[in-house]
């Protein structure tokens, strides 16, 4: 009697022995996928912000930015006509007659922000030009910097921003997303007449301060 005792006590040690190790095991797995999925989440490139719908921090950033002339903006143009069933403005290429006070009314913001201190460039695609004329009543000669972007648009851009001077550079949503990549940010997608706004204030390491869609102005508070 006491040896069947003896062997039952043993066979149930090394069960509960192995019960043990089943339980650690999966109790070592399921942290495993947790912790994965976390460490991609802590570890993912940080979203562009919005500047708009009350963002106080972010838009006063954007003012002190340019009161010292450190910024660097690209605006995409506005709706490309061939993109669109609206009626053209000016040739195929060019944009539609109904984005033309989209662009007035853009340029009409940069111009409350204040004009004194910038530079402003546009590529030479039709569409860029005719936005460039409706924002500012200028249009440049065309900078093809601003079309063949691709692993070079921060460079360029840092080279062509003048110290103290604010520069607006009117281009296409593949050079905002060159850009975005360049400093290792995901790529957002903007619409017609966004805004995408860099901090040059130290040369070495531009940071991205944010973006302003179109139809979003009226919503940007800096205080």
């Amino acid at each position: 009697m006491e040896l069947r005792l003896s062997l039952f006590g043993i066979k149930r040690s090394i069960d509960l022995s192995r019960f043990a190790r089943y339980r650690n095991a999966a109790v070592v797995l399921a942290s495993a996928l947790l912790v994965i999925p976390l460490t991609v989440f802590l570890l993912r490139p940080a979203a562009v912000p919005d500047l708009a719908h009350g963002n106080v921090s972010g838009a006063q950033a954007l003012m002190t930015g340019w009161a010292k002339g450190d910024l660097i903006v690209l605006v995409r143009h506005v709706e490309r006509c061939d993109h669109s069933s609206a009626p053209c403005l000016v040739g195929n290429d060019g944009i539609t007659e109904r984005s033309r006070r989209v662009a007035e009314n853009l340029g009409a913001q940069f111009k409350h922000l204040g004009l004194g201190k910038v530079d402003i460039y546009n590529s030479p695609i039709q569409r860029t030009a005719q936005t460039a004329n409706f924002m500012f009543n200028k249009v440049g000669t065309g900078e093809d910097w601003l079309i063949s972007c691709k692993g070079t648009m921060l460079r360029d851009a840092l080279a062509h921003k003048v110290a103290g001077r604010n520069m607006i550079l009117v281009t296409h949503s593949e050079c905002m997303d060159q850009l975005e990549k360049e400093l290792h940010l995901p790529t957002s997608t903007l619409g017609y007449g966004a805004s995408l706004f860099i901090s040059a204030e130290s040369p070495q390491a531009p940071r991205m301060l944010g973006f302003i869609e179109a139809s979003d102005w009226p919503t940007v508070t800096p205080r």
